[in-house]
């Protein structure tokens, strides 16, 4: 790979300087879970082959180098692609045929982390630009409080017509009472004590 680098360097030293390799941004920021677009652009030429087309989109880190992208004779070679990215890595071929490499990184971790290279070799020359990626750990999220949950207004009806019904059955229990209690001490009538008294 250092060597694949290397060789790279001279070749751009050796070609004419109209062919160009350019990054649309030198660094982004993402947090984890979520996508992001890398974008390169070059030089093309409208009766330029495809056929000539080889890339290489590496990932740089201060452990190992990953490959995110390869064509080669203008095309896809995704068997080369490092697991890592598997899955999670889609080109936008219409502009490929512009001159532009589009990647839509999905799902982004943390370990995406690193230097982006993208080397590019057509007829008209070769040459390369690099750009930097940052993956935050994603924010925990803190749960959502449960309000406190108030009765239904059905079950205050019930509750309401439960306690009107206590109340009021306790008023006739209570008026039953009075009224037995007068019932029974209430004094007798003469006519009352005169039955009384034979």
């Amino acid at each position: 790979m250092i060597c694949r680098i290397l060789l790279l360097i001279s070749l751009t030293s050796c070609v004419s300087g109209t062919f160009k390799v350019k990054v649309k941004q030198t660094s982004y920021q993402a947090e984890e879970n979520h996508n992001i677009t890398l974008e390169w652009m070059f030089t093309t030429k409208p009766d330029s082959s495809s056929t000539s087309l080889i890339i290489y989109c590496d990932m740089f880190t201060d452990h190992n180098v990953s490959v995110l992208y390869h064509v080669h004779e203008g095309v896809e070679v995704p068997e080369s692609q490092d697991e890592q990215f598997a899955g999670r890595v889609q080109s936008d071929k219409d502009a490929l045929r512009e001159g532009r490499i589009r990647l839509h990184m999905s799902r982004l971790r943390t370990e995406d982390s690193g230097l982006y290279i993208c080397e590019v070799k057509t007829d008209d020359g070769v040459g390369s630009d690099r750009c930097l990626l940052n993956v935050t750990a994603a924010v925990d999220q803190p749960e959502p409080q449960k309000p406190t949950e108030r009765p239904q207004p059905e079950s205050q009806g019930r509750i309401g017509l439960y306690v009107g019904l206590t109340a009021a059955g306790l008023a006739v229990c209570a008026g039953l009472c009075l009224a037995f209690r007068r019932y029974f001490t209430k004094p007798l009538s003469k006519t009352d004590n005169t039955a009384a008294e034979e």
